[in-house]
């Protein structure tokens, strides 16, 4: 492999790209249901859908890892990399990913375009802004919380509770200070004063109604849904109620349609939502998934974190609101998040690799191994063939390489190295004709439970069947909270499990793969416009904070216009 290639910015501009009506074209969307939108993006209208259900539909794939670092074990790029693959093998692929959130690219994490010779391009675009789809998001979820104080304001018809509200604004922006504020200060006619705060856009409600809905109608029945509060007689508060849902709707009306975009190699993705992987979805939207499933051999999605975070809710989720059937999960691995998962390193976002971790050391993949052995038997649990995807670094040895071949075998997995960082699709050669081998095998896709389990079983299956644990311990405040969400009708929702990313267990130390532990339910809460209800298993944050030198500090223009210092 080559050490040293350039920026991904300096890829992505050089890349030549193609008109977005022939990538539309190309994906058999009719020219009536594609709206350029700039030269390089296009909003594809919902339309699309009924006028391409008659054309075979696509092998479904989803795109997980094993436990990664903080650093990330490049999910979106060996997506990217493995669509990229598929169309130099002679089949065609269609990518559906999820929006960055400005946040983190201002943030730590920089930009989600994917990487290297396997990016969306233009990357600028897809990582500031795009259509503007997070802003629409910020503004309907705004929107409610303006017409909850503004309710407050004119005497309390609905008698809320306000100590009950749950519902806080939004901003797309890091930023610790707004975590708890106190609004409605000053004079009588600048509101009710309570305490209230912010979480970032990719933490709304909102984000994930739009990522779940399959329809504008479903979208305005599930935003009318949203619970914000409560009565001081116990009874839920809804958006309808409050008469928010329909402005919020037509807020969303053009946010709602996916975003055709290419990647450096002029293979077509819909990039469309960016919930959170920890206490949403952290998957893209259903809608990209139903445009995109006529229109190709080969259909791949990517979902956050590991298999036990965002492709736990693909397959237990969302591919129940979707009603898509997948064929195969590719697991991304790299030789550096094994070696952390065998406890004798630490990884620290910012900083560089210890340098005795770079050293030859395939005993150190070894012995991390569990961590993949049971990301592997997470996504047997679903019914679905696992494809390990070794994504290679210039710092990687052959050696540590045959270690997780070696590991994956004994397993009964298909692996495959992919090299796409630096070669593009003819890296990634190897690991899409493995996939293609993979979609062929038997699928008997089968979720971790039925939605007419209690809550806490639904909680307690995902805890003991996908994680790992020996059982789960219900705060006073969570059995509280699921007998209120049990009787007020929301029973047979799915869940979610809010917990850390980096560890298959609730707690972020362990390594590995955890045995001998339960998990703590904190407290749980409703989000009934998107539809489910997720157990806060853990200290969450849903605003993050910058560092002390978040990349907003290198992010420029030059003297022609440029954006510099974006990767």
């Amino acid at each position: 492999m080559a050490t040293s290639i350039p920026s991904d910015l300096e890829i992505a501009r050089a890349a030549t790209l193609r008109s977005i009506a022939d990538i539309a074209e190309a994906a058999h969307i009719p020219a009536e249901f594609v709206e350029p939108y700039g030269r390089d993006v296009a909003k594809i209208d919902l339309g699309a859908i009924d006028a391409l259900k008659d054309r075979p539909a696509a092998k479904y794939i989803v795109v997980t890892a094993i436990t990664p670092t903080p650093l990330g074990e490049g999910k979106t790029t060996t997506a990217v990399g493995l669509a990229q693959g598929l169309a130099k093998l002679g089949h065609t692929p269609m990518l559906t990913l999820r929006q960055p959130s400005m946040g983190p690219t201002f943030g730590i994490k920089g930009g989600a375009s994917g990487g290297g010779y396997s990016q969306i391009v233009p990357m600028e675009i897809l990582n500031l802004h795009l259509t503007g789809d997070f802003h629409a998001i910020t503004a309907a979820h705004n929107m409610l919380a303006a017409l909850i104080d503004n309710h407050l304001h004119f005497g309390n018809e609905l008698d809320i509770d306000p100590h009950s509200i749950s519902w806080r604004r939004v901003l797309d922006v890091n930023d610790r200070s707004l975590r708890n504020v106190i609004n409605g200060l000053g004079a009588k006619v600048d509101g009710v004063p309570r305490q209230t705060g912010f979480d970032i856009t990719a933490a709304s409600e909102v984000g994930v109604t739009l990522a779940l809905a399959t329809s504008l109608k479903d979208l305005r029945e599930r935003l009318g849904r949203i619970v914000v509060g409560y009565t001081r007689g116990d009874e839920a508060v809804t958006a309808e109620d409050l008469k928010a849902a329909g402005a919020m709707t037509v807020i969303l009306k053009d946010a709602l349609k996916p975003n055709l975009m290419q990647t450096t190699e002029n293979t077509p993705a819909l990039i469309h939502c960016g919930p959170f992987g920890n206490i949403a979805t952290g998957n893209s939207s259903v809608i990209a998934d139903m445009v995109g499933i006529n229109t190709a051999d080969y259909v791949l999605t990517e979902a956050g974190f590991g298999a036990d975070m965002g492709a736990e809710r693909f397959f237990n989720i969302k591919c129940r609101v979707g009603g898509l059937t997948p064929h195969a999960a590719v697991l991304v691995v790299t030789v550096r998040a094994l070696k952390t998962h065998s406890g004798r390193y630490k990884v620290v976002a910012g900083r560089p690799l210890p340098e005795e971790m770079l050293q030859e050391s395939p005993d150190d993949v070894r012995a991390g191994a569990d961590n993949l052995r049971k990301h592997i038997e997470i996504i047997r649990s679903f019914g679905v063939q696992p494809v390990v995807a070794i994504n290679a670094f210039a710092s990687d040895h052959p050696s540590e390489h045959d270690a997780i071949r070696e590991i994956a075998m004994e397993m009964d997995a298909l692996v495959a190295t992919s090299t796409h960082v630096v070669d593009g699709g003819e890296g990634a050669r190897e690991l899409a004709a493995v996939v293609v081998e993979a979609c062929e095998r038997e699928t008997n896709y089968t979720p971790t439970y039925e939605l007419s389990d209690s809550l806490v079983e639904k909680i307690e299956k995902v805890a003991t069947k996908v994680y790992g644990a020996d059982g789960i311990d219900l705060s006073a405040q969570a059995k509280k909270d699921l007998d209120r969400f049990e009787s007020l009708g929301y029973g047979e929702l799915p869940v979610v499990c809010a917990k850390t990313h980096l560890s298959i267990s609730s707690d972020p130390t362990l390594k590995g793969a955890p045995t001998g532990w339960r998990l703590p339910v904190r407290e749980v809460r409703l989000a009934a416009g998107a539809g489910y209800v997720y157990a806060i298993c853990g200290d969450m944050r849903t605003m993050p904070g910058l560092s002390k030198n978040p990349a907003a500090h290198n992010i420029d223009i030059d003297e022609d216009g440029n954006v510099v210092g974006l990767f």
